[in-house]
């Protein structure tokens, strides 16, 4: 069997009143003869784990986490919890935007959801806690570039992953006019109004360089972006727009996010009455790399 093996469902949120919640970090501690310590931080992730109880019928604890208990196998498999104090990027339970959080690229075109801790005051010389976003709500991320939102037609993400993908829609240039906004002929192409271009490698007009578009009108062969280029040089030749990020483009975004869970001890059930269960302190752990 797999060795990491996950279900992609959400553990029922119906817990009773006194469930518990916290992060720990691994921390690793060497006292030497002098009652010195040695720490080293092993990696800035923040680990959570909870401490939840039901009280249902019968039938309904066996439908919100019974079976689910015995679909993993207990402690063996993996799925989601909402942890209801913080399950977006926007602060702990606001909406998300595409701006709450800087992503971390992966590889080319590809970037990592995550989520920076700690931000309201100076912190260590080592950076900040991020726990990563390998698990977010499906239809709730968001993204930006050089804060340009970016409509979805740009971009994909993979909610067992939490990885972002850009489409790559990268054309050569043939002519750009000199206009409140400029139109850049670049031969057929897929683009759409409200996705946004980068330019690079213009001879000429070389201040629309390193510059991010807006496009607001199309034809077959040209996109007419909202870059004033009325006061650039004359376009003389050359020049590729991309639509996936380029160089010190910066991209944020944001979602809401289950946390990937295992449970961390048995399922212990009390019959308190002849309808009603009770099955508490059961543990659930954070999975780093679910």
């Amino acid at each position: 069997m797999s060795n990491n093996p996950f279900l992609e469902e959400r553990i029922s949120v119906a817990v009773r009143y006194g469930a518990k919640y916290g992060d720990d970090y691994n921390v690793r501690i060497v006292e030497t003869a002098a009652d010195a310590e040695h720490r080293t931080l092993v990696h800035p992730f923040p680990r959570r784990h909870f401490n939840i109880a039901y009280m249902e019928t019968n039938a309904a604890l066996y439908a919100q986490i019974v079976n689910l208990y015995h679909r993993v196998y207990g402690k063996f498999g993996g799925f989601r919890a909402k942890c209801l104090d913080d399950y977006t990027t926007n602060g702990l339970t606001t909406a998300p935007t595409s701006l709450d959080q800087t992503l971390t690229p992966v590889s080319a075109g590809i970037y990592q959801l995550q989520k920076t801790y700690g931000l309201d005051k100076a912190g260590l010389s080592v950076g900040r806690p991020s726990r990563v976003i390998c698990k977010p709500v499906a239809s709730t991320t968001l993204v930006a570039v050089n804060s340009i939102s970016m409509p979805s037609t740009l971009w994909s993400v993979d909610t067992v992953t939490g990885r972002v993908t850009f489409a790559d829609k990268t054309r050569g240039i043939t002519a750009i006019s000199k206009a409140a906004q400029a139109i850049a002929t670049i031969g057929a192409h897929t683009l759409l109004v409200g996705e946004s271009v980068y330019f690079s490698g213009v001879l000429g007009m070389t201040q629309i360089n390193t510059l991010r578009g807006l496009i607001t009108a199309i034809t077959g062969t040209t996109i007419t972006v909202n870059i004033n280029s009325s006061g650039f040089g004359v376009y003389a030749s050359g020049g590729v727009i991309h639509s996936t990020p380029q160089g010190a483009e910066v991209v944020t975004g944001g979602c809401e996010f289950d946390i990937p869970v295992r449970f961390n001890t048995s399922l212990d059930i009390q019959q308190n009455n002849a309808l009603f269960r009770d099955a508490q302190n059961i543990e659930l752990i954070e999975l780093i790399n679910p």
